[in-house]
């Protein structure tokens, strides 16, 4: 099939590549000159593994074609996919005017009859406005709305794509559910549902999704919290409740809170439209309150221990993406510990295995950077992690001792075993676990 993916960001690049993966001709549009150029090159703009590979093989074998022109990038395309950005603004709400300005484009330049699907993630009623854009310039006959979102995980984007769950497709013609369907094939062929519906239960489907796993992550954050003042272990809790089928196992490990760029935004916008339809969604407000509180919590250890005035005092972060697997710092609780870290007078020293690139242009000189996860703990006072990456997991504790002018360490994910510390000789704080302290 001919696709056309209008967009090159996380959602719209991993799309496009792994469409192109099963033998269809997808060109990718986008209007940063820049991007489009070092895409043409080979250059990958984006850290996802997995992706590398199959973004230079669909580019060498000529199915994988970049265009900073809508009108070049559309023209032989059956379906056309729109990977915008919709950002929240002040109020919460998601930001359409990416995806409403293209399909206005788009009512300029379509000829023959094509699928248009909103890929990005939009609140409900979205494929109402895109219709109506293009309905206000094109017979309704050239064209059909679908809602076709994404279930991408960072990280594993290439596996969750290439071996999805479940594809939902929303769409009230048969016309556009078949052409669907018949792309979707080639990736469920182990027996993977392909879910058909209406436009707006696709819409909403997405934000349950994610406004679920996010009450999830800040119900255990709260649960590890109260562990904390009870005497509790987390760790066992996490366990005890995670056998039970109905619960499940993911997503209960506590930590430092969500950030992304999916569930922040989501829980917003699914929170905005709920005002607008004056419905009270009180779970979703309680959520987001929590996340913003834990984000803060290595630096509630660090100021529980040094006191409230840190300014002679240095913070070594490891990690600073949101999550592991991803150079993408979009609402990363190390940013909000920076912030906070700085504002009480220390100073932050830094290391990620991705993303320092991206915090120093946020950054710049207020904090000091290394490319070694040990050399950035010289002189500082205490180690936080931050990003659970695989190498933070069974480090060199004899050289953090070494390193550190001090042997503390605020775990915000959890990484290491109690015990194993205390025996170590660290002064170890983490989320929902007994505290360490030195003799």
């Amino acid at each position: 099939m001919n696709i056309a993916v209008v967009g090159t960001g996380y959602v719209g690049l991993v799309s496009g590549t792994c469409f192109a993966e099963t033998g269809n001709h997808v060109v990718c549009v986008d209007i940063d000159q820049d991007k489009v150029r070092k895409m043409k090159e080979g250059v990958i703009p984006i850290y996802e593994p997995g992706l590398e590979v199959l973004f230079e093989r669909n580019i060498a074998q000529g199915r994988l074609h970049f265009t900073t022109d809508l009108a070049e990038g559309i023209k032989d395309a059956e379906i056309i996919f729109l990977a915008l950005p919709t950002p929240p603004g002040e109020d919460g709400s998601a930001d359409l005017s990416y995806i409403l300005k293209v399909a206005e484009d788009l009512g300029d330049l379509i000829t023959d009859y094509k699928v248009i699907v909103d890929k990005s993630t939009v609140p409900v009623g979205t494929s109402d406005k895109v219709a109506a854009k293009l309905a206000s310039k094109l017979d309704s006959s050239l064209f059909d709305v679908v809602s076709n979102p994404e279930f991408l995980r960072e990280g594993v984007a290439v596996q969750d794509f290439l071996k999805p769950e479940r594809v939902v497709i929303g769409t009230s013609s048969d016309k556009a559910w078949k052409v669907m369907a018949r792309l979707y094939e080639p990736f469920v062929r182990q027996g993977n549902p392909i879910i058909h519906m209406d436009e707006r239960s696709a819409e909403m489907t997405k934000y349950a999704a994610n406004s679920f796993l996010a009450t999830k992550i800040s119900f255990m954050n709260e649960v590890a919290n109260l562990c904390d003042r009870l005497g509790a272990d987390v760790d066992m809790v996490r366990k005890g409740i995670g056998t039970d089928s109905r619960i499940g196992k993911r997503f209960l490990f506590p930590g430092v809170g969500y950030g992304g760029s999916c569930f922040p935004k989501d829980v917003q916008a699914l929170y905005k439209t709920s005002k607008e339809y004056q419905y009270d969604f009180k779970i979703l407000d309680a959520v987001m309150d929590v996340n913003s509180r834990q984000k803060l919590r290595v630096v509630e250890m660090a100021k529980g221990h040094f006191g409230a005035d840190l300014k002679d005092k240095t913070i070594a972060l490891w990690g600073l993406a949101f999550k592991p697997n991803t150079d993408d710092i979009r609402e990363a609780p190390a940013i909000y510990t920076i912030e906070a870290l700085l504002e009480a007078g220390a100073k932050v020293q830094v290391f990620d295995p991705e993303a320092t690139e991206n915090i120093e242009a946020l950054f710049g000189d207020k904090i000091s950077y290394s490319n070694d996860q040990y050399e950035v703990l010289k002189g500082a006072d205490a180690l936080a992690i931050m990003t659970e990456w695989n190498v933070f997991r069974t480090p060199n504790f004899d050289t953090i001792k070494d390193s550190l002018s001090q042997p503390i360490i605020f775990d915000g994910r959890n990484l290491f075993d109690v015990d194993n510390l205390k025996e170590l000789g660290f002064h170890y704080e983490s989320i929902g676990r007994k505290k360490v302290t030195l003799s």
